[in-house]
């Protein structure tokens, strides 16, 4: 039986970003594999390139050098409207800020991503429904994001990212906004629902804890991933 490709491929990537007048390296070189249904937690301090990579992994940055595979699809290739199909069909986000759309209700928020993908009418309000009660908010279909609180947000958005069953799940500091308490109800969501789901996980965090839901922890170091000391090693 052969072995699935990885969701996520990048081989030899270079990143560099322009700050004030200067340009600056943030990947240098970067490999990566992420297998379909695998976790990965990307650990750093601010500013060494995490939410760059993710970026690059959907399409929305461009790579300076080597190539991106993402659910695949050759990134580094692909024309903005394939990219865009990507980002719309097969990936999932979860942000430290919620980007939920005050004008919408909590069952339109997770609806929206449905209805950009083309999915509608019974079929979209049953996943909707389904979404809503595996977070635990299905009494508050119909309520205004601005009357939750930042965990119930937080859930909301989790939700939305899984409406498509994306095969691929891109978190950025998905608990930076949240209390102990509601980080910890989200990071459990999170794990219950990417098993149930089979999604793969890209988690960017400078949370312990929130890595430890993750199979491998990486570390981004002067542009260079590395396994992080005293966590599972795995592939790079």
């Amino acid at each position: 039986m052969s072995t699935p490709a990885p969701v996520v491929r990048l081989e030899a990537v270079h990143k560099r970003v322009r700050e004030g007048g200067a340009e600056r390296a943030v990947l240098s070189g970067v490999d990566l594999e992420v297998a379909a249904g695998e976790a990965v937690a990307l650990l750093g301090r601010s500013g060494s390139g995490k939410s760059t990579l993710l970026n690059l992994i959907a399409g929305i940055d461009e790579a300076d050098a080597g190539r991106v595979e993402t659910v695949g699809l050759d990134v580094t290739a692909a024309d903005e409207r394939a990219r865009a199909a990507l980002r719309t069909r097969r990936l999932g986000f979860v942000f430290q800020s919620f980007h939920l759309l005050p004008t919408l209700t909590v069952a339109e928020n997770v609806a929206l991503p449905l209805e950009l993908a083309g999915v509608t009418g019974p079929d979209a309000d049953a996943r909707v429904a389904a979404l809503l009660l595996d977070v635990g908010l299905a009494d508050r279909a119909d309520a205004w994001p601005r009357v939750l609180s930042g965990g119930e947000q937080q859930r909301v958005a989790v939700a939305r990212a899984l409406a498509t069953r994306p095969d691929l799940l891109l978190c950025d500091e998905p608990t930076g906004n949240l209390d102990d308490v509601a980080a910890a109800l989200v990071l459990a969501l999170i794990a219950r629902l990417r098993a149930e789901h089979g999604c793969a996980v890209v988690l960017v965090t400078h949370s312990a804890g929130a890595a430890a839901i993750c199979d491998r922890q990486l570390a981004l170091e002067g542009g260079k991933l590395r396994a992080r000391a005293g966590a599972s090693a795995g592939r790079a």
